[in-house]
């Protein structure tokens, strides 16, 4: 038993030794290893105690333990050593002082600093959250990975309906989509909101297309809903044309054409005439002249009933704004594509 304890204390002094030389984490690592690892020197002493009554077990066993916790104390404060001693060179050799405000001269692989820009897309919906506050409007949000019933069925889509198809429709594997358009917000807030109400619905939206000009599979709407005893299309038209002189700041031509939505009913496609090409005809328009940005319309009795709403006491309008084409009917921008390139030249025009 005394050679085993002796035994133990001269591996401390060894392990002692090994930890104060160690010149860096890798070579700590091997020190524990080779003295408490499940090979280690500890290990080995141990194996010995079957030859050794139980009281004699219980002393070297203490021993053991004792060496054990004074051993991963030394490593302990070995490693807060050489973190600290990393972390000053690291201050002496790669230092950045924060505080320090760059010459605007200075130059970084040639290219001169610039500030930061806010994306021409946020500040857009930034914009469009101010215009409808001030018209009374709160600003609801909900998850972008939805369930089926909130996507569709509680807009009265049916089970045939061509938008569940997988070319328009992200799925998960779980059952879940990514959701096509920010109209499951509207759902959410009438589950849990008490009419009347003015809500709009800011957010980034998912379908399954062939990228284009004027298409992208990742794109931002903002939706709008009022519901009250009383709403007709005369509310929904002179809200949109309010919205959209504040946008731009002037008037701009507008056309409203029948459209089908299964949520709204009747429903409406609201065009403005393009003002990337004034109406000549170019990519974003299709050649047409023409860009569809509000698709709206009187919210269809099955929406209110699925909502838990009487349709003979609510009535209710909605529309959805197309950021994306939105921004670029601002900026006269040709392509929606800019926005997700990350293509510093095009942001830094924001």
């Amino acid at each position: 038993m005394a050679d085993l304890i002796a035994e133990i204390h001269a591996l401390e002094t060894r392990a002692a030794a090994a930890i104060a030389t160690a010149a860096n984490s890798e070579a700590l690592q091997n020190t524990a290893q080779e003295f408490i690892g499940k090979k280690g020197a500890l290990t080995n002493v141990m194996k010995q105690l079957g030859a050794l009554t139980p009281e004699e077990r219980g002393n070297v066993g203490k021993a053991a333990n004792e060496f054990k916790a004074k051993l991963e104390a030394l490593l302990a404060q070995k490693t807060s050593a050489l973190q600290n001693e990393r972390f000053a060179k690291l201050a002496e050799t790669e230092f950045i002082d924060l505080s320090v405000t760059p010459s605007p001269y200075a130059a970084v692989n040639a290219v001169t600093p610039f500030g930061g820009h806010i994306h021409p897309i946020a500040q857009t919906q930034k914009k469009l959250e101010d215009i409808f506050t001030s018209m009374g409007f709160s600003i609801v949000d909900g998850p972008q990975v939805e369930d089926d019933y909130h996507n569709f069925g509680a807009l009265n889509f049916t089970d045939d309906h061509p938008a569940r198809d997988m070319q328009d429709t992200f799925y998960t594997k779980t059952g879940y989509l990514l959701r096509t358009h920010t109209s499951t917000v509207q759902i959410r807030a009438l589950e849990r909101m008490t009419p009347p109400l003015r809500i709009i619905a800011p957010g980034r939206v998912f379908r399954y297309e062939e990228v284009d000009a004027s298409h992208e599979h990742t794109f931002y709407q903002m939706e709008g809903m009022i519901i009250d005893r009383e709403v007709s299309v005369g509310n929904l038209l002179h809200l949109m044309q309010t919205l959209l002189t504040e946008i731009f700041g002037r008037a701009v031509d507008v056309r409203l054409r029948p459209g089908y939505f299964p949520f709204v009913e009747p429903g409406f496609e609201l065009d403005m005439k393009c003002l990337v090409c004034d109406g000549k005809g170019c990519s974003v328009c299709k050649h047409s002249g023409w860009v569809e940005v509000l698709p709206c319309g009187l919210v269809h009795p099955n929406v209110l009933k699925a909502a838990g709403l009487d349709p003979q006491q609510w009535q209710g309008a909605a529309f959805g704004l197309g950021l994306n084409r939105l921004v670029m009917m601002q900026h006269g921008i040709e392509d929606i594509r800019h926005f997700m390139s990350g293509k510093l030249d095009f942001l830094r025009q924001f």
